[in-house]
């Protein structure tokens, strides 16, 4: 089965320098939308995450936001989403964004959106989840990523038994296509989360 009915989008609090980043955001919200997938993302209303969350509800999609108690007012919680799920902590923030998701974006963003990513990719990496995870490569943002994961290939920590499976996208219009293709490859029961990682999380 390759249908996505959800996508989580991890990306910035903020719009970063590059005009490209909100445009590419906007974009998304709207593909989305315009292909009946539900956006989940982390609640804001300001920077990337605003830009696809609000670009979703205005083409008539849905929106899931799940955000942290104690960042509602950092990042002025986006309270026109269908569904606002409020935590206690990152760990439950993560773990829900987890559950509710066929798949996974990284749009550009900073060291949060980092660390949400490399979860993904470790523990999907370990065999602990088998979703698909996508680099939304705007103007070349995730490149340096990229020759990082290759140099760790290169020196022995990323071994070949052990290899990390990441989609690219430099266009928006493929990000849908390439997560139906990788997802229609998956097994029904590789894609739920390892009891035992759902407990730790």
């Amino acid at each position: 089965m390759n249908q996505i009915k959800t996508v989580c989008v991890y990306c910035g609090s903020g719009p970063g320098t590059n005009p490209r980043f909100v445009e590419a955001a906007v974009a998304l919200g709207k593909t989305f939308a315009e292909n009946n997938v539900r956006l989940v993302y982390g609640g804001g209303s300001i920077g990337l995450m605003g830009a696809v969350a609000k670009s979703t509800l205005q083409h008539g999609g849905s929106v899931t936001g799940i955000i942290p108690e104690f960042l509602r007012a950092r990042e002025n919680a986006l309270t026109s989403v269908q569904e606002m799920i409020v935590t206690p902590d990152m760990h439950e923030r993560k773990r829900l964004m987890f559950e509710r998701s066929d798949a996974f974006v990284a749009l550009p963003g900073g060291v949060g959106t980092l660390e949400e990513l490399v979860e993904q990719l470790t523990w999907q990496q370990l065999g602990r989840h088998s979703k698909p995870v996508l680099l939304a490569n705007v103007d070349n943002f995730w490149v340096p990523l990229l020759s990082l994961l290759n140099h760790m290939r290169a020196t022995g920590f990323i071994r070949a038994s052990l290899d990390v499976n990441v989609l690219m996208a430099d266009r928006v219009e493929d990000i849908l296509p390439r997560l139906r293709t990788a997802l229609a490859r998956t097994p029904e029961s590789a894609k739920e989360l390892a009891p035992d990682v759902a407990r730790r999380l």
